[in-house]
């Protein structure tokens, strides 16, 4: 099962590192991380994806807060957050296709940032199951290279991550 966590740390050098150590030592594999200063320069926070049991996620987020520089886990898999991506992609624009990849980029909302003779290059945002949906349409067409950030999360409501 696919988790979604968020971790805020200390704003401080090596903390990255840790955090990665931790998860490469106990053999837990990260698919996707995003970190950043938060509206508190002195807070980061990592976005983290990464996949196994219920089990694995609660000895994740428990090796998590111990470390000293961990401000708080936040666990997003029960969809108590909201998600998006971004991808960039580039695609073959012939003569045949053109017309076809600017109608795929309009359903889904999202934007041609460079134009070629040959290609175009998309910036598409949203949930991952969105980013994936493009993607299908997008293959056949011809991809010629993909880049996504992997998820940012944050909570719903209107409390922030101090419980304000």
């Amino acid at each position: 099962m696919k988790h979604t966590i968020s971790v805020l740390v200390e704003n401080e050098f090596g903390v990255l590192s840790r955090v990665a150590a931790l998860f490469s030592g106990r053999g837990f594999n990260i698919d996707s991380l995003s970190v950043a200063p938060t509206n508190d320069e002195t807070i980061s926070r990592m976005t983290l994806v990464t996949r196994g049991d219920d089990q694995i996620l609660e000895q994740i987020s428990k090796q998590l807060n111990k470390l000293i520089d961990v401000i708080k886990v936040i666990d997003f898999t029960d969809g108590s957050g909201i998600e998006r991506e971004m991808a960039l992609v580039k695609v073959t624009a012939e003569d045949e296709s053109r017309a076809e990849v600017l109608r795929i980029v309009d359903i889904f909302r999202a934007k041609i940032i460079d134009v070629t003779p040959r290609s175009y290059t998309i910036e598409a945002t949203g949930s991952p199951a969105k980013i994936d949906a493009i993607l299908e349409l997008l293959r056949p067409l011809g991809l010629k290279e993909l880049v996504r950030t992997g998820p940012v999360a944050i909570g719903r409501g209107a409390k922030g991550w101090k419980g304000q």
